[in-house]
């Protein structure tokens, strides 16, 4: 007969807490190969390339009047409301929670840190370099616009590169940068590619971005992604640290709690006659107490009642005797 308890779906679920983190041993870490040098060496001469462009006022610029001069949202008005919602998938705030919960979960299934540790990385990353580009040039947006032709630099504007096109292509790009096989790694690629060329595309309907703001946009994500594998190495360590600050963490809970010292009340003297009065006071007993020794009730002699228990009575006759006749009076 079976006697083993079902598990229930909460057991199994406290029983999979408690397993011991392990990195899983069929994940691939991309590592800087020679290949991948080779794309970030060409995407880094992409992105000086279009920043001198920009700053020499060449054809791009030009081309980024024309197409603000074209209003794509006037154009094509019908579609204003899905572009506002879709360009959503950029910002930086709603992309981050929705691939830190995806990653929090992988990091629960999987029994590691790295997922999130690697989004951290990246969004660092992010907001440093691109931070940094938007600041250091200063341009203008379309709607902010002075001089017409101009390339808007050194305006104090931080529109280029666009940030909602590099937070796209990085934040949808490191799902298929975690991915677990070559297959998975093809299908999210392709679709984060596709979601940050909607995002860019976009942002220049909205007239929120100049073309080339998009272009350096997507150069500076994709820079970002290509770069992770140099930071594999910090993101390794973290995460041992983190795992030996919580076993140590855990050691110290479990350790005994120093035992204090307990008190032990001393004892009071038992309080002494004065030398005055005789030692035979002492022992009187208390007046309420019958005078002699007193015995249990087991320890005395029973004692059996003579005579009638009830008490005597003119009229009553005891039994065995007969009653004399009663005279009787009257007529």
């Amino acid at each position: 007969m079976r006697t083993e308890r079902n598990l229930t779906r909460l057991d199994r679920v406290f029983a999979r807490l408690d397993r011991e983190p392990e990195r899983p041993a069929h994940i691939d870490v991309p590592k800087m190969s020679r290949h991948r040098m080779a794309l970030l060496a060409g995407t880094l001469a992409f992105y000086l390339a279009i920043v001198w462009a920009v700053v020499t006022t060449s054809w791009l610029v030009r081309l980024d009047w024309q197409v603000m001069f074209f209003r794509p949202y006037q154009q094509w008005s019908e579609i204003h409301w899905f572009v506002d919602y879709y360009v959503v998938l950029g910002q930086r705030g709603p992309t981050a929670v929705m691939i830190a919960a995806w990653l929090g979960w992988r990091a629960w299934r999987q029994h590691t840190l790295r997922p999130l540790l690697t989004l951290a990385t990246s969004l660092l990353l992010l907001n440093i370099t691109v931070g940094a580009a938007k600041l250091g040039m200063g341009r203008l947006g379309p709607h902010y616009a002075v001089t017409i032709g101009a390339n808007e630099m050194g305006m104090g504007g931080d529109i280029f590169p666009s940030g909602h096109t590099a937070n796209a292509v990085v934040t949808w790009g490191i799902l298929a940068y975690l991915a677990s096989t070559p297959r998975a790694r093809r299908w999210l690629s392709a679709i984060s590619a596709v979601t940050s060329l909607g995002v860019g595309l976009s942002t220049v309907y909205l007239g929120t971005h100049w073309l080339s703001d998009v272009l350096l946009g997507w150069i500076a994500g994709l820079l970002i992604l290509l770069a992770l594998p140099w930071c594999e190495p910090l993101i390794t360590r973290a995460e041992t640290a983190l795992f030996d600050l919580r076993d140590r963490w855990r050691a110290r809970r479990a350790a005994p709690a120093a035992v204090k010292p307990v008190e032990v009340p001393v004892p009071l003297k038992p309080r002494t006659a004065p030398q005055s009065e005789p030692a035979a006071r002492s022992t009187r007993a208390p007046a309420y107490l019958a005078p002699g020794p007193h015995t249990a009730r087991s320890e005395r002699t029973p004692v059996t009642p003579v005579g009638p228990r009830r008490p005597p009575h003119p009229d009553r006759v005891a039994r065995g005797t007969t009653s004399a006749a009663r005279p009787l009076t009257g007529g």
